[in-house]
């Protein structure tokens, strides 16, 4: 697994304490986001470097740049279905493509003169965005807010066939990490290594990632 990591207690010192920050796992050219899924789907993913098989194109497919919000929603890869933990590498073009298409899940009257402009956004735009409460490694919320991203139709298909650098399975490493984040050996609890990521400015702002 060709991630960087580090010790999660000397990341935490790092990160904004609150706001909307989008903390992710990057270099130059990409960017890492996160999805689980039952064996069927993310061995094939892994296997071979796109997602087919039993994975179903005709509904939103939700991603996420922040590895803890994942192991919240998969409860470390003990809930049913999300079992394989995929990390996939997107280039940051492409990412930052999705970041500029996409709509809140909820309505915004900083953004949107009036609900019936953000539903007719909402009907017409393939990327939703939801602000959700970032979690602490045993599951409770943190104050800090944390970014998924829900793709559908030619972006879903773009995403899941054309546009992924590298599809990894990282479930073992969840395992392994699993006791330390929910038992008593915090302080020995790796994580991959994150730090807030910054499109443009104008981006930026229009999604409501806060300056550091």
């Amino acid at each position: 697994m060709t991630i960087p990591t580090e010790r999660y207690r000397n990341q935490k010192e790092k990160w904004p304490s609150s706001g909307k920050h989008l903390l992710a796992c990057f270099d130059d050219e990409t960017i890492l986001v996160y999805q689980a899924y039952s064996p069927s789907i993310g061995l094939f993913a892994a296997r071979n470097g796109y997602f087919g098989g039993d994975f179903s194109y005709n509904r939103m497919s939700w991603i996420k740049p922040n590895f803890l919000w994942m192991m919240y929603r998969s409860n470390w890869g003990q809930s049913s279905g999300q079992e394989i933990i995929l990390a996939i590498r997107l280039r940051r073009t492409f990412f930052d493509s999705i970041l500029e298409k996409a709509v809140p899940s909820t309505f915004n009257p900083e953004q949107f003169s009036s609900q019936d402009e953000w539903k007719s956004a909402v009907s017409q735009s393939e990327v939703r965005l939801q602000w959700d409460p970032d979690h602490l490694p045993n599951g409770a919320k943190d104050e800090r807010r944390a970014i998924q991203l829900g793709l559908r139709g030619s972006t879903l298909e773009d995403y899941g066939k054309e546009e992924i650098v590298e599809i990894m399975d990282m479930s073992e490493f969840v395992v392994a990490q699993r006791e330390n984040a929910i038992g008593e050996r915090i302080e020995e609890l790796i994580t991959p290594l994150e730090r807030p990521y910054l499109p443009s400015k104008r981006i930026s702002s229009r999604i409501g990632i806060e300056s550091i």
